[in-house]
């Protein structure tokens, strides 16, 4: 057991993120209402440098601390880096939605705090913590969800908040049902506890806390909740609801199968892979039938949990697991903000039409979303065909050669309504309007209207930052894998 020092500095990462809120927030309580800028050069810096330990940490050997209650391993390295480096980029795409908000200060402090929570579910190595993660990197995004204080918004929060309050209460439940046949929350303890424990009431422990981490990631069947909030909030905000909390909830999904329910009476697996299953089956095809584009990438965001809870499905079985998740999480992270940066862009245009219509003459940002949306799909050589590959190679190592197969059409499938966005705008011709779909020109969203109101600002330049960055890190996979497996 570490000394206390060396347990607090252990999560000198998350110290600096908790830093960075407490600090945002005493800027912005003393600094005048026009100059809240400051605020968010505050929670940039702190993230930063929380992004800086946890990378220079990320090769170490894994450890626990506070008695085994947080686990400071790869997993939680991986997390860390890319929580504290896609937070930042969050809040400047936010700025021209955000800026001047009368609130503004606590909106970057909410986004700090939630990054938090995720990094605390990710690195959860006793039942009580996972529960607190859940907590922080919820309660913060459901104020952060309405902070509009529009019909759209308060309807997304309410939605986000009634789901997340159902889904804790499973959470709690299956809490108490491990508890109750383990005789303690520990991890490690569990690990040994529950192979001889009661299969009914393992069961109930096992199903109450996937939902619970699964509402947080938007898997199938707890994902009602995000095309709803994504379409009903900036796509800034949409952007950090579907990229932050999942990549902590996978994570923390990813320990739980690997650790404590290695040993479960139950087929943990088997339940997984189920979910993975539906997960990228019924978010591939609700999105061929998007033409709301926050709708579209929101189902996207769904099929994607699916690709990731392979790995989950296959953890503690395949030596290949750990190293397709890591490369996963920070491609889909980088990819899927660069996606919604997009929409970001093109503020007046919500659906494939008017996207199409107002970027006509920005062929780089069309070059840009195709990198992005191609990268969703997995086309090389981009970071998510190779998080891809790695995670089906571990799936099919780890026995599960049939969700291989499904997955590989589902890739596929995928291409086609990644297809309808862009082919349209690249081609330089308008989309043909969805049912009940107004076409060009027939409303003050559409035609010349909209392609004069491109954002040349922070949103293009993540778009534009989001797809060299997608390539980079799928030309440097090697060296990427060779520090994270």
């Amino acid at each position: 057991m570490s000394g206390g020092g060396e347990q607090w500095g252990a999560l000198l990462p998350e110290g600096l993120l908790l830093l960075g809120a407490v600090a945002g927030l005493l800027v912005g309580l003393w600094t005048p209402q026009h100059r809240q800028a400051r605020v968010r050069w505050v929670v940039t810096a702190a993230c930063l440098a929380a992004a800086a330990v946890a990378a220079a940490r990320l090769p170490g050997p894994g450890e626990r601390v506070f008695d085994g209650v947080w686990v400071v391993d790869t997993t939680t390295g991986v997390v860390r880096v890319v929580v504290a480096l896609a937070v930042p980029v969050l809040v400047w795409l936010a700025v021209p939605t955000l800026a001047g908000h009368p609130r503004e200060t606590e909106a970057w402090v909410l986004m700090v705090l939630g990054g938090l929570g995720a990094v605390a579910l990710a690195g959860a190595g006793d039942l009580l913590l996972l529960v607190a993660g859940y907590l922080l990197a919820s309660v913060p995004l459901y104020a952060l969800a309405g902070f509009a204080k529009d019909a759209p918004g308060v309807e997304a929060a309410m939605k986000y908040y009634l789901f997340g309050a159902f889904s804790g209460v499973l959470l709690l439940l299956g809490v108490a049902g491990l508890v109750l046949a383990g005789g303690a929350g520990g991890y490690e303890h569990l690990a040994g506890a529950l192979p001889g424990a009661s299969p009914a009431l393992v069961a109930v422990g096992v199903l109450g806390v996937l939902a619970g981490v699964g509402f947080k990631a938007g898997a199938v069947p707890v994902h009602f909740w995000v095309p709803d909030v994504a379409a009903g909030t900036p796509p800034a905000v949409a952007a950090y609801l579907t990229t932050v909390p999942k990549i902590g909830a996978v994570a923390a999904a990813y320990r739980l199968v690997d650790e404590p329910l290695a040993g479960a009476p139950v087929d943990v697996p088997l339940v997984v892979a189920v979910v993975a299953a539906a997960s990228m089956t019924l978010g591939n095809l609700a999105a061929l039938a998007q033409t709301h584009l926050l709708r579209l990438l929101a189902y996207s965001t769904v099929s994607q949990v699916g690709y990731l809870f392979m790995v989950v499905a296959v953890a503690g079985r395949s030596a290949l697991a750990p190293g397709a998740l890591a490369v996963y999480l920070a491609g889909y992270a980088v990819t899927n903000v660069g996606a919604f940066a997009a929409v970001a862009a093109a503020p007046a245009a919500r659906t494939i039409t008017d996207w199409a219509t107002a970027v006509g003459r920005h062929r780089w940002l069309v070059v840009s979303l195709v990198v992005c949306l191609l990268g969703l799909v997995g086309t090389p050589p981009t970071a998510v065909f190779v998080g891809k590959l790695a995670v089906f190679a571990a799936a099919w190592d780890g026995g599960l050669a049939w969700l291989v197969v499904l997955a590989a059409v589902n890739t596929v499938a995928s291409l086609f309504y990644y297809l309808r966005w862009f082919a349209p705008a690249f081609a330089g011709v308008a989309a043909a309007p969805g049912v009940g779909e107004p076409g060009p020109g027939s409303g003050p969203r559409t035609a010349a209207g909209t392609a004069q109101r491109i954002r040349p600002g922070l949103p293009v330049g993540v778009l534009h930052a989001a797809a060299a960055g997608s390539l980079a890190l799928g030309l440097a996979a090697g060296g990427w894998l060779a520090v994270v497996a």
